[in-house]
C-alpha cells in the first residue's frame, strides 16, 4: 500500500516544507511536524472536502463490470434534480439519528435482550440519517397496451411468453432506494400508498396492478412461512410483512414479487420484496425504500446467490459532489488482487445473520499503534453502510482522540459538535497537515489508510466512542469513502480497495 510513498520518501521533507510555504494559515510547528513525520501526515486542501455546486461526476474510471451501476449521496448536486439540500439536517440532528442507529445495532447484537427490543421500538419516532447512499433501478413490467407505466422495471427489450401474440414489456418506473448492508428485507412505496402513513416521494409510486408480472405471495407460500421475524399476519389471503429499522423507522405491508432491473443488462427475475403502504419515521422524499444487503435470506444478495455467488461491492464517494458505484457479483478485479487488502468474515450464530462483522485490531493515528480492546475486538467490527460516524470502544477512542489532538494542536479547536468531540476552525485556512488514520483488521497485514474524507467530517474528528468496552466497533459510512468495499460472503471475506471512487 505505501511502496510509492517508500519510494519518495528521501525526498519527502524538501517537499512538504516547499508546499507549506504556499499554505495560508500554516504555522512553523506545522511545518516542522509535516517535516520530521512526512510519512505519517498528508497535506490536504480544504476545498476537497466541502460540497460543491454542480455533480462533478466520476473521480476515478469505474469498474468494468456488466451489474456496474452509480451511486450517489444523499442531498448533494449529484442527487435527483428534484432534490434540495435546503431539506437536509442540521448537523446535530443528523449526529442525533446516527446515534439512534447505532444504539439500536448494538442492542440487536447484544445476547441479553428479546427479539421485539432487538428488532427497535416499534413506536418510535425518528427519521433517516441523511448520509445515505442511494441507486436507482426499476421494478415491474407493464403492457404496451391499455396498462400505464408504474413499476420498478423491466428492460424494453424483455419479452414474455415467446409467441408473436405476447406482447413486449414496457420500462416501469424508476425507483430510488438506500443500499443498507443492516437489513434484509427489501421494500418500496406501493399504490394504494396514502400520505401519511406513506412518506411523500419524488418517484412516481410504483402501482402493482399496472405490472404484468407482479405477484403477491399467499400465506400458505413458502416465501411467507419463511419471513420469520419479518411475517406480520395474513390479509385477505396475502403474506403480509414488517420490518422495524436500528434506527426505530419501520415499514409493512404485502410480501410481493416482481421483475427487477439493476441495469440494461441484469434483470432479476421474481425478485422478492416488501410492497409497503405504511411506513413510521419520516423517510427522506428522496427515496422510495431500501434496497436491503444483509445475510438474511430475503436480501437481494441472497435472492441472486445462484448467479453472482452472494459477492457484492460498492464504493462511496468522498462528497456529495462525486459519483461512486454499486457492483452485484464479483469485481472486475479479483479479489484476491494485490490492490485489495482481504481479512476474514467473522461468524458467530449467536448473532444475526444480518450483520457482516471483521476482526479489528487497532486504529494507527500518525504511525502510533491504538489497540482495540480484546472484548470489543472478539464481539466483531459491524461494516455498515447507513451508519454515518464509526464508533469504537471508550477506551480506544480516547486514545486515538488523544494522538489526534496531539497531532492537531497548531488549529484553534472549535466547539463539539454533538457526538463528535474533537472539532477545529479552519476559517481562513487553505490546506491542512493532517495526520494519516489507518484500520488494522485482522492478520495485521490487512491494514486499510482512511482517505481525508474518512477522518475530517464538518471539521471534526470523524469518530465516536460506545458506551463501553463491550460493545462491538461499527465502521460507519464516512470512513468508508473512496474506499471500495467488496463483501464476498461464500468465500468468508470482505476487502478494501482504495482510492476507488
Amino acid at each position: 500500500m505505501h511502496s510509492c510513498l517508500n519510494q519518495k520518501k528521501p525526498a519527502m521533507a524538501l517537499f512538504l516544507a516547499l508546499l507549506l510555504l504556499a499554505l495560508s494559515g500554516s504555522s512553523s510547528s506545522a511545518a516542522a511536524r509535516a517535516s520530521d513525520h512526512g510519512d505519517d501526515y498528508m497535506i490536504v486542501a480544504m476545498s476537497s472536502l466541502k460540497l460543491k455546486s454542480a455533480c462533478l461526476g466520476h473521480r476515478v474510471t469505474p469498474p468494468l463490470n456488466s451489474t456496474w451501476m452509480p451511486l450517489d449521496l444523499m442531498d448533494g448536486p449529484c442527487s435527483s434534480p428534484s432534490s434540495s439540500s435546503a431539506g437536509a439536517p442540521s448537523i446535530d440532528e443528523l449526529l442525533r439519528r446516527d446515534q439512534l442507529r447505532a444504539d439500536e445495532i448494538q442492542k440487536r447484537l447484544s445476547h441479553n435482550v428479546g427479539d421485539d427490543e432487538a428488532n427497535g421500538p416499534a413506536n418510535s419516532k425518528v427519521t433517516q440519517v441523511n448520509h445515505l447512499a442511494k441507486i436507482k433501478v426499476e421494478l415491474g413490467s407493464r403492457k404496451p397496451a391499455k396498462t400505464t407505466a408504474s413499476q420498478l422495471g423491466i428492460h424494453p427489450a424483455a419479452t414474455v411468453g415467446g409467441g408473436a401474440g405476447s406482447g413486449t414489456l414496457l420500462p416501469g418506473v424508476i425507483q430510488t432506494v438506500v443500499l443498507d448492508t443492516a437489513s434484509d428485507v427489501p421494500w418500496v412505496q406501493c399504490v394504494p400508498c396514502p400520505v401519511p402513513p406513506c412518506h411523500p416521494q419524488t418517484d412516481t409510486f410504483y402501482d402493482p396492478t399496472n405490472s404484468g408480472s407482479y405477484a403477491a405471495f399467499t400465506c400458505s407460500s413458502s416465501a411467507c412461512r419463511q419471513l420469520g421475524p419479518y411475517a406480520n399476519g395474513c390479509a385477505n389471503n396475502q403474506c403480509q410483512y414488517r420490518v422495524t429499522y436500528p434506527d426505530g423507522s419501520s415499514t409493512s405491508g404485502t410480501y410481493s414479487s416482481d421483475l427487477l432491473t439493476l441495469n440494461p443488462t441484469t434483470m432479476v427475475n421474481n425478485f422478492q420484496f416488501g410492497c409497503s403502504h405504511a411506513d413510521q419515521g419520516n423517510f427522506d422524499s428522496q427515496t422510495a425504500g431500501v434496497m436491503a444487503l444483509g445475510g438474511g435470506p430475503e436480501s437481494l444478495i441472497s435472492q441472486t446467490a445462484s448467479t453472482f455467488g452472494r459477492t457484492f461491492s460498492y464504493c462511496l464517494p468522498p462528497t456529495a459532489s462525486y459519483v461512486g458505484f454499486f457492483v452485484l457479483g464479483a469485481p472486475g478485479v479479483a479479489a484476491s488482487s494485490s490492490k485489495y487488502v482481504v481479512t476474514p468474515l467473522l461468524s458467530d450464530n449467536r448473532s444475526p445473520a444480518t450483520f457482516y462483522r471483521v476482526l479489528l485490531r487497532a486504529v494507527t493515528v500518525a504511525g502510533r499503534r491504538i489497540a482495540v480492546p480484546p472484548a470489543a475486538a472478539s464481539a466483531g467490527a459491524v461494516l455498515d453502510s447507513r451508519t454515518v460516524i464509526t464508533r469504537l470502544p471508550p477506551t480506544a477512542y480516547a486514545a486515538v482522540r488523544a494522538a489526534f489532538r496531539d497531532s492537531m494542536r497548531m488549529y484553534p479547536a472549535a466547539a463539539p459538535k454533538g457526538s463528535l468531540d474533537t472539532c477545529y476552525d479552519f476559517r481562513g485556512i487553505r490546506s491542512v497537515i493532517l495526520p494519516r488514520v489507518t484500520l488494522v483488521f485482522d492478520r495485521d497485514a490487512a491494514a486499510v489508510e482512511l482517505d481525508p474524507s474518512g477522518i475530517l467530517f464538518n471539521d471534526c474528528l470523524a469518530f465516536a466512542a460506545n458506551r463501553d468496552d463491550r460493545m462491538p466497533v461499527i465502521l460507519g459510512n464516512v470512513q468508508q469513502q473512496t474506499i471500495e468495499v467488496l463483501y464476498d460472503v461464500d468465500g468468508g471475506a470482505v476487502g478494501f480497495r482504495r482510492n476507488a471512487c
